[in-house]
């Protein structure tokens, strides 16, 4: 039997805390020691020799059931521009530690701090080539014309998926250039920096926050780290890039800011409209899909990190 340490995602146990008594801290990778950013890795790397946990004839391996489910889920739009993209990628995230943990990490998830890194992204801790994500790709002839990365321990991943074509390729970055002469900055960094999340912070209703959040720092992060034609750039089978997580674990501890502003109304705060506006008015009874993944979860399960089925915290 599975242990709580190595249990998959699909044993992923959703029955609902009365108490989280021991929250467990996250940390940015740039705080992370040497020992866990190597634990980390190397479970990232365990997760594309493990077996899928879905019926699809086009891959076999855990790491691409995620950038699969993600791109599903894509089209039609299911987990972005709705009121759910927050608490659906906040389960996400628990569903790829989890995986993590069926590799041998036995720690919690990372997030990278871009708001710190903003004024000169491309020096950031997560872009190590040794301890960290690699840096930026580079056209080559084995890759289908996307430029493949050229170092760290991810340069020989191998994603199945590219949008939501079987295209099997090199984990792939075009990320946006700088150009200090005009003042601006590479990947986008200006597009995340202080002032524009304090302006995101400002919202007072979860759905103007939520749309903020997803539409500027967020937006910007995909598009200035992934460009064109790298695998972050491209919304629907982002996870592809493993640097997904730890972005999207920031998004997440930006949630959790803005609500521990005010937790007695902004911890359970959840409203607009599905389907980008067109639909049902959003409610915490709302289904988040896994599609086989794991279990598929409920809204109200996930808006508190110390509540429902989650434990930890910033």
């Amino acid at each position: 039997m599975a242990t709580a340490a190595t249990a998959l995602p699909s044993e992923l146990s959703l029955t609902r805390r009365q108490t989280c008594t021991s929250p467990q801290p996250r940390k940015s990778w740039a705080q992370a020691t040497s020992a866990e950013k190597q634990s980390y890795l190397n479970a990232v790397l365990c997760l594309a020799t493990k077996p899928s946990k879905l019926s699809v004839p086009t891959h076999s391996t855990l790491y691409d059931d995620f950038g699969y489910v993600h791109a599903q889920l894509s089209n039609p739009q299911k987990i972005h521009f709705e009121p759910s993209f927050l608490p659906w990628h906040r389960y996400f995230l628990q569903v790829y530690e989890s995986a993590l943990h069926s590799c041998g990490y036995t720690g919690i998830a990372m997030y990278w701090d871009w708001v710190a890194d903003s004024s000169a992204p491309a020096q950031a801790a997560v872009f190590d080539p040794v301890l960290g994500f690699g840096g930026n790709g580079n056209d080559t002839t084995d890759n289908g014309g996307l430029p493949r990365i050229q170092n760290g321990p991810l340069r020989n991943l191998r994603p199945t998926y590219w949008n939501r074509e079987v295209q099997p390729h090199w984990l792939s970055r075009d990320s946006a250039p700088g150009y200090p002469e005009f003042g601006v900055i590479e990947m986008f960094g200006y597009n995340y920096n202080q002032q524009v999340v304090d302006e995101v912070m400002a919202e007072t209703v979860y759905d103007d926050f939520r749309r903020q959040l997803e539409s500027r720092p967020h937006a910007a992060v995909h598009g200035g780290v992934g460009g064109g034609r790298g695998d972050m750039g491209l919304q629907d089978a982002s996870p592809n890039d493993p640097l997904f997580f730890l972005h999207h674990a920031q998004v997440d501890r930006l949630w959790w800011i803005w609500q521990q502003q005010d937790p007695s109304t902004r911890t359970n705060a959840y409203n607009g409209f599905r389907e980008d506006g067109q639909g049902p008015a959003a409610t915490l009874d709302d289904v988040l899909p896994m599609l086989g993944l794991a279990p598929d979860g409920v809204v109200r399960d996930y808006m508190d990190v110390k509540g429902g089925t989650l434990c930890y915290t910033y």
